[in-house]
């Protein structure tokens, strides 16, 4: 308790932020990267004339409680002040578009990441590049500005991401890391870069419209995990602490996205290793030896914070089927006026489904709360279905939703790892789908062919990566890259509970996911037949 009041007292904690969907949470760590102190403050996004959006007062409010909650947590803890910094790094849910004229000032409502409002432009620049440029990515909402004649577009004089706003905010600098710009505009693994070929043709997409500006000029410069990315000013430091208690000149790392953030807190940063995250929606990151041969529209090319490529397959739905009928099992039991454990009832059900069929005995079950690009519905309409004679018992049908809650994910790693032939030695999963011990895991590691690790320092989260970012840049040795940086200093060669995967299961999720395919035009008929 005194090392860690001591740690705080010396100015030597690090800070990480990271704004979520739902969540802003504050990390504090001590020079050994282990967490110290949190704070967190709960927001929601907000439909404004169409558009789904948070304010520069909902950024700016909850930026300051959530510091003050941490601050207070520090206090209640170690009886410490926080006046000094090691180093800071911001963190936010990537894509979206946040676009200034020369006086700084927002030109139009900041549109989040949620939005699917840029289809003509996604396709249009899709085409352009032969690069898939999926509707969220920044890029999509500038050309569908364009397109639509917005009023705002001559003006623009910079556009950037949410961690990129704040970190302008607080330092001054319109930087990027790579992984965050990645989701911008496409980035050359060769360069770590912007694509020259791909910012000049669209210099030539926009050159009718007459614009004074070019579009090199208003994207955030590029930086890596490691590069130095500006200090915290006088102005920035108020800005995150109203009291005046935090001093100014504390060094900032690159502003990084979430998707990296998740990489760095599971140790998934090196070629060949991967993670999923899987909760309310799914994805998968796999961090890549080379270029894949084409381009997919079901994935989503991005780097790691160091700059290496990320083939992303982002899926919409995953357990909310599967815990509605969690829900209807305890609707059951309260019905015998029985008192329901709902961790006891999940554990009872999730391991109910590994005595299943493989295949999942013949039954089929779809999840699709909402569209799934992947598979090439914009709407969904979750389902179970069955054959007279398929093997109808409560394992196979629990095994069959924990499989179709990653069916899409599947569909998405199968181009990746049968027609890419991409390698995969570690993925980590993380998120509820795998709380209850080797169920959710052993399901993953059939469906990706691959081994599988939990971590339980996973749970820690995005605000817990950007604050190992902001550690690297400060306690890096000369040459060292950050993944031995993470793997030694950090992780210590800890790789979780690893599983293997199983022949048998592998073989039967193949067989499971010929039917899911061949059943789209049963989940087509249900969008089409219930309004």
């Amino acid at each position: 308790m005194s090392d860690v009041k001591n740690t705080i007292a010396a100015g030597k904690a690090i800070l990480g932020i990271e704004f979520g969907s739902t969540r802003i949470k504050a990390v504090l760590v001590d020079e050994n990267n282990a967490p110290i102190a949190s704070g967190a403050h709960d927001w929601e996004n907000r439909l404004e004339n169409g558009v789904w959006t948070y304010t520069l007062e909902d950024i700016w409010t909850g930026l300051q409680d959530c510091y003050k909650k941490l601050t207070e947590d520090v206090q209640q803890q170690y009886g410490a002040v926080i006046e000094k910094l090691a180093g800071i790094g911001f963190s936010a849910m990537m894509h979206g578009y946040l676009a200034f004229d020369k006086e700084g000032k927002l030109l139009v409502p900041f549109r989040t990441w949620r939005n699917t409002i840029t289809q003509e432009a996604s396709e249009a620049l899709t085409e352009a590049f032969q690069f898939h440029i999926p509707q969220r990515w920044s890029i999509a909402h500038l050309y569908q500005a364009i397109l639509n004649g917005e009023e705002h577009v001559p003006n623009v004089d910079f556009f950037t991401t949410l961690d990129g706003y704040i970190h302008w905010q607080l330092t001054g600098e319109k930087v990027l890391g790579v992984g965050s710009a990645s989701g911008m505009f496409p980035i050359d693994p060769s360069t770590k870069n912007y694509y020259t070929s791909m910012i000049q043709k669209f210099d030539e997409l926009v050159a009718p419209k007459g614009y004074s500006w070019k579009v090199a000029d208003l994207l955030p410069k590029v930086l890596v995990a490691g590069d130095a990315a500006g200090v915290l000013t006088a102005e920035g430091a108020k800005l995150l602490d109203p009291t005046g208690t935090l001093q100014a000149g504390c060094p900032l790392c690159p502003p990084e996205g979430d998707a990296g953030t998740g990489m760095v807190a599971t140790n998934s940063v090196k070629q060949r290793t991967g993670n999923v995250s899987a909760g309310t929606s799914v994805f998968s990151m796999i961090v890549l030896e080379k270029e894949l041969q084409k381009y997919y529209d079901e994935i989503d090319m991005v780097t790691t914070p160091s700059g290496d490529l990320v083939a992303m397959a982002h899926c919409n739905n995953c357990t909310s089927d599967l815990n509605a009928w969690v829900n209807i099992f305890k609707e059951f039991a309260e019905s015998f006026g029985m008192e329901v454990d709902m961790n006891k009832l999940f554990g009872t059900l999730y391991n109910k489904a590994l005595e299943g069929d493989k295949d999942c005995g013949g039954l089929l079950a779809y999840n699709y709360f909402s569209g799934e690009h992947i598979t090439g519905f914009e709407e969904g309409r979750p389902m179970f279905v069955r054959t007279p004679n398929t093997r109808f018992n409560l394992a196979n049908f629990m095994r069959t939703h924990l499989c179709t809650s990653l069916g899409a994910l599947k569909v998405g790693n199968d181009i990746l790892m049968k027609e890419e032939k991409v390698a995969v030695d570690r993925i980590t999963g993380h998120g509820g789908l795998f709380k209850t011990k080797g169920v959710g895991q052993s399901i993953l590691a059939a469906a990706l062919n691959a081994p599988v690790s939990v971590m339980k320092t996973a749970g820690e989260g995005g605000a817990w990566g950007i604050a190992l970012l902001a550690s690297y840049m400060v306690q890096k040795d000369e040459g060292e890259k950050l993944e031995d940086y993470l793997q030694n200093k950090v992780f210590g060669g800890d790789e979780g509970e690893k599983m293997e995967p199983n022949p048998e299961d592998v073989a039967g999720f193949d067989e499971f996911i010929k039917l899911y395919k061949a059943g789209f035009p049963i989940e087509r008929a249900a969008v089409d037949c219930m309004k």
